[in-house]
C-alpha cells in the first residue's frame, strides 16, 4: 500500500458514511483550502450512468493529440488509487498526492467529510496549482450533489447515457435519475448529450431550458455512427468528419466518442481540429473497457482461446455489451460473471445469456461487496454454473469448453481484481 493510499484509508473515520451526497461539506473544505475550484483550467464535466469513462478518455485523447496538457479526474480506480488523478498528461505521483491529502486533511481540520470529497479537494487542488489547458472532470455519482459539482462555469458538461442505477442515492425512477445527472448543467454552459429514453430525455431538456444552456442532442444537433468501412462519421451544424476506427471497441463507443467531440465543438477552443479529434478518436485507451488481455491470465488459457475484461455492470451496461456481441458470433462466447452486491444482476445478465456458450458465475476473495455465486446462478435463471473463482472458472472453461472467446464481465471492482492478478502473475 503507498502512502496516499494508507492516508485514504485513515480518511474513512472522518464520516460514519462511504456515500452521503452534499455539497456543504465539499463547499467548507475548498474554503479552508483557498477555493482551488477557482483557480482551474477550462473543464469539461461529465456525467452519466455509462459510457463517462469513455467518454473521458475521449476528451483526453483529443486534447492531448492537439498537444494539450490535459488534467483528468475519474473513479473509480481499478489497481491503484492513484489512476483517478491525471496530472498534465502524467498519473499523480504518490508523493504528489500524499501532499495534497495530507494538506487538505489539516485544513479540513477534523471535521465530517467523505473520503471521496477530501479526495476530490485533494485533487483540485493539485490541478489548480498544475498548468494545463483543459480538464476531464468526471461525476462520481449523480451530478447535482456530487463532489465535483462545484465548478461555478465549466467550458462545457456533457451527460452519457442514463439508466437505473444507485436507486438507493439517486432515486427510483429514471426521469428522477435523469434530474440529478442534469444537475452539472449550468446556465448558458452547452450540454452534450446522447441518446436518452424519452423520461430522461425530457428531465435533461427542461433543466437545460430552465438555466438556458444549449443543448447538443444525438440524433437532433448531432451524430456519430459507423461506415461501412470500419470508421465513424460524425455530423453537426458546422460539418461532417469522417474519422478513424475508435480505438475502443464497441458500437457504443460511436456514441461516446460523438459526445466528446459535441461537447469540444460546442466549447470550441482554439486548439480544437479536425486532424486532433480523428487522431485523438483512434488513440483513446481505457482499461477494461472491452479490453483484451494477453498476459498471465490469458497464457492459462488453451490455445485458441481469447480472454477478455469488461466493467459494466447494469442493464445500460448489459445492453452496451450485447450490441457488441453479435460480432463475436464466429466463435464460442463463454462469460465469467462476478457484480457487486446490490446490483441488479438479472437486468445485467438478460440481454447477455442468448449469445452465451457458457456462463459462470465468480466472486473474488478481494472483490468489493462480492454478491455471492449463488446469487448470481439465481439471477441466471440456473443457466450459470459455479466458478467460483475466476482462475477456477478459466480453468474449467478451457478443460471442458470449446475454444473461443471469454468475456469477464459484470463488476469494476472484479476488473481491478483481474488487472492485479494479471500484475502479480507477472512481476
Amino acid at each position: 500500500m503507498s502512502r496516499a493510499e494508507a492516508i485514504v484509508e485513515r480518511l474513512h473515520a472522518l464520516h460514519p458514511k462511504l456515500i452521503d451526497l452534499s455539497l456543504e461539506r465539499m463547499e467548507r473544505a475548498l474554503a479552508a483550502l483557498g477555493h482551488p475550484e477557482r483557480h482551474l483550467p477550462p473543464v469539461v464535466h461529465v456525467a452519466g450512468t455509462n459510457g463517462k469513462g469513455s467518454t473521458c478518455a475521449f476528451l483526453r485523447a483529443i486534447g492531448e493529440a492537439a498537444g494539450q496538457r490535459v488534467h483528468v479526474f475519474t473513479s473509480p480506480h481499478l489497481v491503484h488509487f492513484h489512476e483517478r488523478v491525471r496530472l498534465a498528461g502524467t498519473l499523480v505521483s504518490d508523493a504528489e498526492l500524499t501532499a495534497a491529502l495530507e494538506e487538505a486533511e489539516a485544513r479540513n481540520a477534523g471535521e465530517p467529510i467523505t473520503v471521496f470529497e477530501i479526495t476530490t479537494a485533494a485533487a483540485l487542488l493539485l490541478f489548480s496549482r498544475v498548468p494545463a489547458d483543459l480538464l476531464v472532470l468526471e461525476v462520481g455519482l449523480g451530478g447535482l450533489y456530487d463532489a465535483t459539482n462545484v465548478v461555478a462555469r465549466p467550458a462545457a458538461t456533457a451527460i452519457t447515457s442514463v439508466s437505473m442505477d444507485h436507486m438507493e442515492f439517486l432515486g427510483d425512477t429514471l426521469g428522477g435519475i435523469a434530474v440529478e445527472k442534469a444537475g452539472i448543467i449550468k446556465p448558458g454552459v452547452p450540454c452534450a448529450t446522447g441518446q436518452q429514453a424519452p423520461e430522461a430525455a425530457e428531465a435533461i431538456a427542461r433543466i437545460a431550458a430552465e438555466r438556458g444552456a444549449p443543448l447538443l442532442v444525438r440524433g437532433r444537433d448531432w451524430r456519430c455512427d459507423a461506415t461501412e468501412g470500419g470508421g465513424l462519421r460524425y455530423a453537426d451544424a458546422r460539418g461532417a468528419l469522417d474519422l478513424p476506427p475508435a480505438a475502443l471497441p464497441g458500437p457504443h463507443q460511436a456514441e461516446n466518442a460523438g459526445i466528446a467531440i459535441a461537447a469540444l465543438r460546442a466549447w470550441n477552443p482554439s486548439w480544437l481540429t479536425d486532424i486532433a479529434v480523428a487522431r485523438g478518436v483512434a488513440a483513446a485507451e481505457w482499461p477494461a473497457r472491452l479490453q483484451r488481455l494477453r498476459g498471465a491470465l490469458a497464457a492459462t488459457l488453451p490455445a485458441g482461446f481469447e480472454l477478455w475484461l469488461d466493467g459494466g455492470h447494469n442493464a445500460g451496461a448489459g445492453l452496451a455489451l450485447a450490441s457488441h456481441l453479435p460480432s463475436w458470433r464466429d466463435r464460442p462466447l463463454h462469460l465469467v460473471v462476478g457484480m457487486k452486491q446490490g446490483k441488479a444482476s438479472g437486468e445485467f445478465l438478460r440481454p447477455l445469456i442468448p449469445f452465451a456458450t457458457s456462463l459462470t458465475a465468480v466472486a473474488e476473495p478481494g472483490q468489493h461487496l462480492a454478491m455471492p455465486v449463488e446469487d448470481i446462478v439465481a439471477a441466471s435463471g440456473g443457466v450459470a454454473r459455479p466458478g467460483p473463482t475466476v482462475a477456477e472458472a478459466l480453468a474449467r472453461i478451457g478443460r471442458e469448453e470449446p475454444p473461443g472467446r471469454v468475456l469477464i464481465c459484470g463488476s469494476l471492482y472484479l476488473a481491478g481484481e483481474v488487472l492485479k492478478a494479471e500484475a502479480i502473475a507477472l512481476a
